[in-house]
């Protein structure tokens, strides 16, 4: 059995970068090909138990805020004692490439390193940082992936043989399912003629939660039975929620934090809207494709993820009417498979992906240098 180490950059919580190794995982033969993982947070993940059920390990390496040489020591002591010859290393900063030398050192022949995103967080000093390690990224990393082109120029700059890994999903999961609308629909106590506007991202200032508090505020001046439902938790809830509570909508705004049937509760909305300030390929964007649900997206987010003909690309900078305008008349809501047969054909469908970073990864030969 050939086992890979993933490094991530936290813990297995319900992110985008683990929840996209998650679908993998589960799609792979456990007979030949296993999957490990490195945190550096002691707390439980939201995933951890399944990833023990499924016989994965998890490894907790202190964190590089308690020191760069203990951080780089307990990777190496990992894939050392473990005799590791497959490390991937997922992470929207360059910098994480110092795991992947740790990983050389220890041994590992095969090192990965997946472009989680198209820009950093803070932006200032994480991009001079980002800057300064990207010549040891491409040095030390023997197999480049990223979710989209965007995200591949900004991790890698002009390479050459970067592998696209595509954020699949499993397509049929996804599709429209009218039972399950009505059936959460009645637990949330959202009645049938509601207009439901939804978004599924973490709390964090990336997803922009403030503008889509804004574009909604407009929406139900326009439409007055509306009901916006947040999926997701981050640092920035609370904040959010005290924006709800100026603005006086706190009985339109559901917070549902992490759920486990986003697929089944994509089916209640009549709009996805998601004006991220950058993304690398979202997850979100596709799973709502795939359900019909007709998207309001940033034009900020690489036009890769308009793979579907009800997607919409607005400007960041248009005012918050054009918004609302966008999401109360440009709706094709689809309730067959349409959508999805249609990211199954360019290639979304999990099992397709999975095959795929079996070949990049797990079949490579680790005397590849």
């Amino acid at each position: 059995m050939k086992r890979l180490l993933c490094i991530v950059s936290s813990k297995m919580d319900a992110g985008g970068a683990e929840t996209f190794l998650m679908k993998i995982y589960r799609n792979l033969d456990k007979s030949k090909y296993q999957m490990d993982f490195c945190v550096s947070s002691k707390e439980e993940g939201y995933y951890d138990k399944e990833i023990r059920k499924m016989n994965g390990n998890i490894y907790y390496s202190t964190p590089k805020s308690k020191g760069p040489i203990k951080s780089f020591n307990s990777i190496y002591k990992i894939v050392k004692k473990n005799e590791y010859k497959y490390v991937l290393r997922v992470s929207q900063n360059s910098i994480a490439s110092i795991e992947l030398l740790a990983a050389k050192l220890a041994g590992a022949k095969v090192l990965a390193f997946r472009s989680s995103n198209s820009k950093t967080m803070k932006g200032g000093y994480e991009d001079l940082i980002h800057f300064m390690f990207k010549p040891l990224l491409k040095i030390i990393s023997n197999v480049k992936i990223a979710p989209s082109n965007y995200a591949a120029k900004f991790m890698f700059g002009n390479s050459k043989k970067i592998n696209i890994l595509k954020n699949g999903i499993p397509l049929n999961n996804f599709i429209y399912d009218n039972e399950a609308k009505n059936n959460i629909k009645n637990e949330l106590g959202i009645s049938e003629d509601t207009f439901v506007v939804g978004h599924i991202g973490r709390f964090n200032a990336q997803k922009n939660h403030k503008k889509i508090i804004e574009i909604f505020n407009e929406i139900i001046k326009n439409k007055p039975n509306s009901k916006l439902v947040l999926i997701g938790k981050g640092e920035l809830e609370s904040e959010v929620k005290k924006q709800v509570k100026q603005l006086g909508i706190e009985e339109k705004v559901l917070f549902l934090g992490i759920r486990n049937d986003v697929n089944k509760i994509l089916s209640i909305f009549d709009v996805f809207l998601f004006p991220s300030f950058y993304e690398g390929m979202p997850n979100t964007v596709i799973e709502a494709q795939a359900n019909g649900v007709p998207c309001v997206i940033s034009n900020t987010i690489t036009e890769e993820v308009k793979i579907c003909d009800n997607v919409y690309m607005l400007d960041l900078e248009n005012d918050n009417k054009n918004w609302c305008k966008k999401c109360l008349t440009s709706i094709s809501r689809y309730t067959d498979n349409k959508n999805a047969v249609k990211l199954q054909k360019n290639g979304y469908d999990i099992k397709d992906v999975t095959d795929y970073f079996i070949k990049i990864i797990y079949e490579r030969s680790i005397n590849n240098k």
